[in-house]
């Protein structure tokens, strides 16, 4: 059974992990960056959908399928899920049913009779069948739940159909002919339409038939005609289904879960024999139908949503004609992942792939979206997820990286903050500086250390300073100084060459330069001398001396 009903849109994804943060079961793969939903391990609780912060996860829509039914000529029958009072707030069923004929539809049903339908096979379960445990069929979800990861609590479930179905069978039953659509809140019901073919033939949600209203400029009059023979329009509620059972057997305790993991959790106890004589009404939304994951508005108002049902529940059942109870059968089989369980060696070595060798480096920090670290081992084992999810372990590694790179770069490093006081040192900059370590400067104004004036300029001006050679008297040494100002984290990073030696050997050549310069001098006059005294003897050969020698010089000074 594969989730083909919720997509993901590849080029909205960014990687944020959320999905896989709020999944109860852990169904999403990451692969390339990508987010991917494993369709033989989800639920379809629809916590991705509505959690996704890019609209990454999307909805298969419907509509179109339902308007080709619309002109196939058979009557098609809409079933109209008992929480769209609190989508829709004030509009009843007969404001919905006013506009939907607009659209074409045949009728337009409360699925709240279905509801009716359940709930009394329930009733007669509980008085006839004697069954140890009892869990609620209604949720689709929480029917996948237990197929897929609780197969030994399969025999607890109730088989009997949904009210979805209930309701569908019993159109059926009346309406020659009849087609059928649910309407309601759940990303879920798509999926067990699909799945049990022949009852339900479309499912839309209150956005999709909200857009196509809008598209057809069609207006929900908001108007409420009261009617006591309701009482199971509390069914989308949490306890919804208990309020509306008549014969509970004193012998049983009755409880209401909603919420994936709480129902994991009963789940569990039910498994380890911790439970008995108890009917279980299990929801996987928290809050019941009414906060289902594709309620249009997205909102989470519990008060005003259960207020909403409340107000228009009545007091007695609907009047409905209750079918055969071997008709309202639904039998649930074991849905087996095809994933195996690495062993305790392959775990070990995944974890020390993380970078954790010890217990105490398994953090548990829940940043990659699973609960422990074993468990994201696991997920990597299975291809789920990857090893750089883990947020701690690229923490330290770009630490570490980046610590190696300053420890051994001879350039020295200080970054300072927009007060110029210094938040880091490394080791080249504590030698050029004298200093012997980190702590006797960090916190402290740069001046202590350095003039702050080329600091100062950098902050005002916004521009950075490169490669200026200046001379630290205080240090005896010559550097380099390059200044840069990053105004996101607001800070000032000074890279310091120290040039000292450069220096040094420039000095050297000049001074040479110099010497050898004095001489050529010395050289000129003491030639020029002679050439005065023998310049009689060699007439114009002395201009030609002069000149060579003063070329001399200038090729010695020029050096």
């Amino acid at each position: 059974m594969m989730a083909k009903c919720l997509t993901l849109k590849k080029s909205n994804c960014k990687n944020c992990y959320r999905c896989i943060r709020n999944c109860p079961v852990k169904s999403i793969r990451f692969s390339g960056n990508q987010a991917h939903i494993v369709g033989d391990e989800c639920i379809l609780c629809g916590q991705c959908f509505v959690v996704c912060p890019q609209n990454a996860k999307e909805i298969v829509d419907e509509t179109e399928k339902v308007k080709v039914m619309l002109l196939s000529g058979d009557p098609v029958v809409v079933s109209l899920a008992p929480s769209f009072i609190a989508n829709y707030a004030g509009v009843g069923i007969e404001s919905v049913r006013e506009a939907l004929k607009k659209l074409g539809f045949y009728d337009v049903e409360e699925t709240a009779i279905g509801a009716t339908i359940v709930k009394r096979e329930y009733d007669r379960m509980l008085e006839e069948d004697g069954k140890d445990i009892i869990i609620s069929s209604c949720c689709h979800s929480i029917n996948l739940l237990i197929q897929k990861y609780f197969p030994k609590e399969l025999e607890y479930l109730a088989d009997v159909v949904s009210p979805m179905m209930a309701h569908c069978l019993d159109i059926r039953r009346r309406i020659p002919n009849a087609k059928t659509v649910f309407i309601g809140p759940c990303v879920a019901k798509k999926d067990e339409a699909e799945h049990y073919e022949g009852v339900v033939d479309a499912v839309l949600t209150f956005e999709e038939l909200t857009n196509w209203l809008k598209a057809e400029n069609i207006e929900l009059k908001k108007e409420i005609v009261p009617n006591e023979e309701s009482l199971a329009r509390f069914f989308p509620t949490t306890g919804g289904v208990l309020r509306t059972m008549e014969k509970k057997p004193q012998e049983y305790t009755y409880l209401s879960i909603d919420g994936v993991e709480n129902c994991m959790a009963a789940l569990r106890e039910i498994e380890n024999g911790n439970i008995h004589k108890c009917f279980i009404e299990m929801n996987a939304c928290v809050g019941g139908c009414v906060a289902g994951p594709v309620m249009e508005k997205y909102h989470r108002t519990p008060v005003n949503d259960y207020l909403s049902v409340a107000a228009y529940a009545g007091k007695k059942d609907f009047a409905v004609d209750q079918p055969d109870r071997f008709s309202l059968k639904k039998h649930f089989t074991l849905i087996e992942k095809k994933t195996q369980d690495p062993s305790e060696s392959e775990i070990t070595e995944i974890l020390h792939q993380m970078g954790k060798f010890r217990p105490e480096q398994e953090l548990n920090c829940g940043t990659c979206g699973y609960n422990t670290c074993r468990d994201k081992a696991i997920a990597v084992y299975h291809g789920k997820a990857e090893i750089s999810m883990c947020l701690p372990f690229l923490k330290d590694k770009a630490e570490s990286f980046s610590d190696t790179i300053v420890k051994n770069t001879p350039n020295g490093l200080i970054v300072l903050n927009e007060k110029l006081e210094v938040q880091q040192i490394n080791h080249a900059a504590l030698k050029m500086m004298n200093l012997r370590s980190a702590s006797d400067v960090l916190g402290d104004q740069v001046v202590r250390i350095m003039d702050p004036a080329l600091f100062m300029k950098v902050l005002q001006t916004g521009r950075s300073i490169n490669n200026q050679r200046v001379y630290l008297a205080e240090y005896s040494r010559y550097i380099e100084q390059t200044v840069v100002y990053d105004r996101e984290s607001h800070m000032l990073v000074c890279i310091m060459r120290d040039v000292t030696d450069e220096e040094d050997e420039r000095e050297k050549k000049e001074s040479i330069s110099r010497q050898t310069i004095e001489v050529a001098d010395k050289v000129v006059d003491k030639q020029m001398r002679i050439v005065q005294e023998i310049a009689s003897l060699l007439g114009e050969t002395a201009a030609e001396t002069k000149i060579a020698l003063s070329k001399l010089k200038e090729s010695i000074s020029d050096e």
